[in-house]
């Protein structure tokens, strides 16, 4: 997270002069000493803010005690305490709308913003970033605009059914970058463009945005990030001597600037290049080097990869008892990062309860003076009661705290159950479909205006099967409709069900998007490619091939849940049975599509028209087969930077 602190020039243009010119100018320097030790020192910078608030409530200095209340809140985000921040940017924000100060107020809904990301609050953090850019805009100020743009960015990039409206704003972000001379930013938004396309698989995308972050970060350290994202991108495509390059690059950068973190995952990255090889002996030498800086740091989250990464490597190698000795060093991370984060929660709790009592204590010192003549009986009651008190609460915090553990075993159980009931759902029915069903107890059919609806099937299979064993006709059929499902996943297509030796998917369901048309075409390409493969071997070992026909067609029909206790996704309307006629209509190798879906996909691939066919209800129908040799589109394939805003930078 980048966090560009404020500069302090306070203008008082719209609003009445202080009282004091010169209490004005010592408020200023309260806030300017506040601001320099915002991050080292928040309780200096507390008080130092504090006593601003109290001189500029007797000077009449509005501006002055809004920027203050700013400062104590971004201190106490800095503590980590976020109830007292959010109290304090509230105050801020009333005084900046109260003189329409546009600048203040979006400087305000940013930081407002921040804390509600920090804490997993995906919608409160979008609606203030929103305001932000809103009133950002209003003030014509580009550098917050930027930082706006950004941050909403970065909460639609934390989900990937919100990937594209990420790319969107991060988009409009690029120009300002450029516009302002803003390296830094310009080089973490690429990076996180060209993340989001590396999900997607668009390698070529990825680079490219890859690429441009390394030109604007130059040598500095923010292009460790972009060059071990290289690193994995040419990892995953085998292209090792470039994947080694790049991680081998953002390596030497983190050692001479003494980044230990970055140079334990520049480690990762070339050690895990070598496992992919196969090379287990160099990816064990630079696992083992990683694991020694994270072992001196506490790394504990790159300990936790490490040790599951030297297991996986040592049980390849047959060193079962150090892949065993890993795995349980793996297990009992992974259960230290859950109980430092508990410990850690517990802490804060018992610290806020200390500084109360203390303060309680204080405030009580400060009392009239009378209060000390009371009885001495009644300071022995009052002794007594407050022991007795304390015991109580001393128990009663025992029987809490054995109720807490008892309850994160239960839930630890209840978690395990709920998530591998929602991944068998989730292998049954379409993500959006699972979770209607979780919440709602059925899912609504939809109605949708345009679909695209592919059929195969396999000419002569009941010849085929019949000089077949049972297991051996099971066993090839399994083969080829796994590799179909990996092809429709890939290109976002919704496989519906398999009938014998007939495949059915659909495109553009449950969730509506505009490129299912090629994306259908693109799959039974890899579909046929795939097949070529398989009937080569089979020529080869005097096996009959497996002739395969493809039809596809476009248009509208109804999507639901059909029955209640096995569930199964379905669709039906007069689109399916064309799309059926498609695939039976069609020849061998050969992909036959509708003139409703070439309309779709004409301007990409090159078609070429062979006839009609009459369907029932739908009168008679071209056809046309796609051609080989067209020109396929590429598919469109967790925010790296937020930005707390302070009054005017990014």
């Amino acid at each position: 997270m980048l966090l560009l602190l404020p500069n302090y020039g306070l203008c008082q243009s719209d609003e009445k002069k202080p009282t004091n010119a010169a209490d004005t100018l010592l408020v200023n320097d309260y806030l300017k000493q506040s601001k320099e030790r915002l991050a080292d020192e928040p309780e200096k910078a507390i008080k130092l803010a504090q006593k601003a608030v109290e001189l500029a409530e007797k000077s009449n200095f509005a501006k002055g005690k809004a920027y203050a209340l700013k400062n104590i809140g971004i201190a106490y985000y800095f503590q980590g305490k976020y109830v007292e921040a959010l109290g304090n940017y509230h105050q801020s924000l009333s005084i900046f709308k109260e003189h329409k100060d546009n600048v203040g107020i979006a400087n305000l809904y940013n930081n407002i913003g921040v804390i509600y990301y920090d804490q997993g609050d995906d919608a409160e953090a979008l609606d203030n970033y929103l305001q932000s850019l809103k009133y950002s805009e209003l003030s014509g100020d580009k550098l917050r605009i930027l930082s706006a743009l950004n941050n909403v960015g970065a909460v639609y990039y934390n989900k990937v059914a919100t990937y594209d409206k990420a790319l969107d704003y991060y988009h409009r972000a690029l120009p300002l970058c450029e516009e302002l001379k803003r390296t830094d930013e310009l080089g973490a938004i690429c990076v996180n463009i060209g993340s989001i396309y590396f999900d997607k698989n668009d390698d070529a995308k990825a680079l490219l945005y890859y690429n441009r972050a390394l030109k604007a970060y130059g040598n500095s350290e923010g292009s460790l990030n972009a060059y071990n994202a290289m690193g994995r991108l040419y990892k995953r495509e085998k292209k090792y001597d470039l994947a080694l390059e790049n991680h081998q690059n953002a390596l030497t950068l983190a050692q001479n600037l003494e980044n230990k973190l970055a140079t334990i995952q520049s480690l990762l990255g070339v050690g895990n290049v070598y496992a992919d090889k196969g090379d287990y002996k160099t990816a064990l030498f630079y696992f083992n080097k990683a694991k020694t800086d994270a072992i001196a740091i506490q790394a504990r989250h790159q300990m936790e990869e490490l040790y599951e990464v030297l297991s996986r490597v040592y049980a390849k190698t047959g060193d079962y008892q150090k892949a065993f000795e890993y795995q349980s060093l793996f297990s009992n991370v992974k259960d230290s990062i859950y109980n430092a984060e508990t410990d850690k929660k517990l802490g804060q709790l018992q610290f806020d309860f200390d500084l109360q009592k203390k303060q309680g204590e204080i405030n009580l010192l400060t009392k009239d003076k009378a209060l000390q003549q009371l009885d001495l009986q009644r300071q022995k009651l009052a002794k007594n009661s407050l022991i007795a008190f304390l015991g109580l609460l001393s128990i009663l915090g025992l029987l809490l705290y054995r109720d807490y553990r008892n309850k994160v075993r239960v839930n630890k159980l209840l978690d395990q159950q709920n998530a591998e009931i929602e991944r068998l759902l989730s292998n049954i029915l379409p993500t959006e479909v699972a979770k209607e069903l979780q919440q709602k107890g059925q899912a609504t059919p939809r109605f949708y205006e345009n679909v695209s609806v592919l059929f195969t099937d396999f000419k002569s299979f009941t010849a085929i099967a019949e000089t077949l064993s049972p297991q051996e006709v099971v066993a090839q059929l399994s083969e080829c409709f796994t590799v179909f499902d990996n092809i429709m996943e890939r290109n976002n297509l919704e496989k519906i069900k398999t009938i014998g030796d007939s495949y059915m998917c659909a495109g553009g369901i449950p969730t509506e998007d505009s490129t299912h048309a090629l994306n259908i075409v693109n799959a039974a390409f890899e579909i046929l490619d795939f097949m070529k493969g398989v009937n080569q071997k089979k020529i080869e070992s005097g096996e009959q091939p497996w002739e395969l026909r493809i039809g596809i067609h476009s248009g509208p029909l109804v999507a639901g849940v059909v029955g209640r206790k096995k569930y199964a996704y379905d669709i039906w309307g007069s689109t399916v049975n064309i799309a059926s006629r498609m695939e039976s209509n069609g020849m061998p190798g050969q992909i036959n599509i509708s003139a409703a879906h070439y309309n779709l996909v004409k301007h990409k691939y090159e078609c070429e028209y062979r006839g009609k066919i009459y369907a029932k209800n739908a009168g008679e129908i071209d056809m046309y087969f796609v051609r080989p040799n067209s020109i396929a589109v590429n598919n469109l394939s967790k925010p790296d930077i937020t930005v707390i805003d302070a009054d005017d930078a990014v």
